[in-house]
């Protein structure tokens, strides 16, 4: 019986349309672009409603810490590599919480940035790596894909065919505690690398990241969830470098002398 249902839900999976089953970049997604929305809307507002877990920093007050960000998202979305850039929100959040360094995107393109991982980067470049790692996630879809994986093709395909749009706001929940495949982190690794390579930024940035956890040596302390349970930093500073060896791409880091002041007008 459980092979039965699994076999019919693979063959309405199979009888989805073109855009929902396959997505532009040739990968298998039983939810659409426009779901992929709707996560990221909902998960946005529930990250809003709930300043004790995530207490944003508004724009009002803030606008020239914001500024700078804004920039530097779009620098990487007029980079011409990514390939949801008109269809996401592509909108940036910080959240005031020096003691971690993270940052994450949800489906549809909604940035967070911990003032944690601003502060303890040096450079510009570092957490424009960063910031194309975690867009990278969004643009390629890799949430929707994973939540596939963990929830099952049943649930997915019951949202994919609008029969089940409670189920929606219940992955929403569980979106900012996602944790990704070795694969997808890759992933997210080479297109942050190749986002950067048509901008002003080293390409290898995200390596800078890594570099300094390294240097650090505190044991993983206040580390990003990702990195306890993927391949060690040193793998990949060494992946990234190679990527961008690959790529041909500038590793010089940017003239960009306005990183300090940037941090300087965080509260």
């Amino acid at each position: 019986m459980r092979i039965w249902q699994f076999s019919m839900a693979v063959v309405m999976g199979l009888a989805l349309t073109a855009s929902t089953a396959c997505d532009k970049n040739g990968k298998f997604n039983l939810l659409s672009v426009e779901q992929d929305r709707q996560l990221g809307a909902q998960t946005a507002q529930q990250i809003a409603s709930d300043p004790g877990q995530f207490p944003l920093l508004p724009r009002q007050g803030n606008e020239q810490a914001y500024a700078y960000l804004d920039n530097m998202r779009s620098q990487i979305l007029n980079s011409g590599k990514i390939t949801y850039k008109d269809e996401f929100a592509w909108e940036m959040h910080i959240i005031r919480d020096d003691a971690t360094l993270n940052a994450f995107c949800t489906p549809g393109g909604y940035i967070y940035v911990y003032t944690g991982l601003i502060k303890f980067l040096d450079r510009a470049d570092d957490l424009a790596g960063v910031l194309g790692h975690e867009m990278g996630h969004a643009d390629l879809r890799h949430t929707s894909r994973q939540i596939t994986q963990q929830q099952g093709y049943d649930l997915v395909l019951s949202i994919a065919l609008g029969q089940n749009p409670g189920a929606l706001a219940q992955i929403a929940t569980q979106l900012k505690d996602l944790t990704y495949s070795r694969s997808y982190e890759r992933e997210a690794d080479d297109a942050s690398v190749k986002y950067l390579s048509a901008t002003s930024y080293a390409c290898n940035g995200a390596a800078s990241f890594f570099q300094k956890l390294i240097d650090r040596g505190d044991g993983g302390q206040g580390v990003p969830t990702f990195l306890s349970t993927h391949p060690a930093p040193a793998s990949r500073v060494q992946d990234i470098n190679a990527e961008a060896q690959t790529l041909g791409c500038s590793t010089t880091p940017t003239t960009d002398g306005g990183y300090a002041a940037f941090k300087r007008a965080l509260p």
